[in-house]
């Protein structure tokens, strides 16, 4: 090389438990969002949560496919638990109920 080329720039290295937060969110929501979809379907279509099902689907997108790097861990695990709120809410606030009126 001579002194006016630039030196090459190496890309960090990937980091190595970078599919944790996804994994653990996509096995916990999932299968939880996959029963939200067939219950809306059976029911007159998405309605008012469709915009719901596809952001979670939308977050755990984006938290797998982010690249693997250790900064952008935190928003792979913010994308990755905001997916999996939004899928648990629906439930939660049903056992919530639940309770609320069986006492």
């Amino acid at each position: 090389m001579t002194e006016t080329e630039p030196l090459p720039t190496r890309l960090p290295e990937p980091h190595k438990t970078w599919w944790r937060a996804p994994f653990v969110a996509s096995v916990f929501g999932l299968p939880v969002l996959a029963v939200e979809y067939a219950v809306t379907l059976e029911h007159d279509g998405m309605g008012q949560y469709g915009g719901m099902i596809c952001t979670a689907m939308a977050l755990y997108a984006l938290a797998w496919v982010l690249p693997h790097r250790l900064s952008l861990r935190m928003p792979r695990i913010l994308a990755a638990g905001a997916a999996l709120l939004i899928t648990l809410f629906p439930v939660g606030l049903l056992v919530l109920l639940a309770a609320m009126v069986s006492a």
